[in-house]
């Protein structure tokens, strides 16, 4: 995507003061997100301003993939467009929510977070067993990287039986299933450790 590609955003001062700390994680019901996203308005801003501009929070599903037993997550290594975030792992796929993620503009917060995420899901993951379906966990926010501070993680988890039915599209780098134990000795970028303490919680 390009810089001058539009993003959903919220004005931070419209979100609950808790998801917008420092270091924010926010166990929370999609309903409850989605209402509170609804009541504090969203807009399509150019990404190249909205990076730039910390009173917006660009809104992004982070999915996190966990076998059912959860003793495996999958983690790839950031090599991407966003050179803020190179060689950390992450244990989140997702990205931002585009225009073309609103099929009309009476699509609901809802509609256009779903089709955006699963749209997410299709540019990075080559192929998944379609049954395995996203569920909302809560919200992940910070400002203490450059990064962090224009972004809001909407944290959705993936539980599968079937992780090998997983396969990984380029931008995925060094994609793996690695014990969820051995996680937090990684290099793991900020996100990724507040999404880890999020689904331990």
């Amino acid at each position: 995507m390009s810089k001058n590609e539009s993003v959903l955003c919220i004005k931070k001062d419209l979100l609950p003061a808790s998801w917008v700390c420092k270091k924010s994680i926010v166990p929370l019901e999609l309903d409850d997100f989605i209402e509170k996203c609804c009541s504090a308005g969203f807009e399509f801003i150019v990404r190249s301003d909205a990076e730039k501009d910390v009173s917006y929070k660009q809104i992004i599903p982070y999915i996190v993939l966990q076998t059912k037993d959860l003793k495996k997550t999958a983690i790839y290594n950031r090599q991407g467009s966003e050179q803020r975030l190179h060689d950390l792992w992450s244990i989140g796929i997702g990205g931002h929510i585009n225009p073309i993620d609103m099929e009309t503009q009476n699509d609901s917060f809802l509609q256009i977070l779903t089709v955006g995420m699963e749209r997410e899901l299709k540019e990075e993951l080559d192929q998944w067993p379609k049954k395995d379906l996203p569920f909302f966990v809560g919200v992940i926010s910070e400002d203490v990287t450059d990064v962090g501070k224009v972004h809001l993680g909407a944290v959705f988890r993936i539980l599968t039986s079937t992780p090998e039915k997983f396969l990984p599209g380029s931008e995925l780098f060094q994609f793996t299933w690695e014990k969820t134990r051995n996680l937090e000795q990684l290099n793991l970028e900020l996100w990724s450790k507040l999404a880890l303490k999020l689904i331990s919680g």
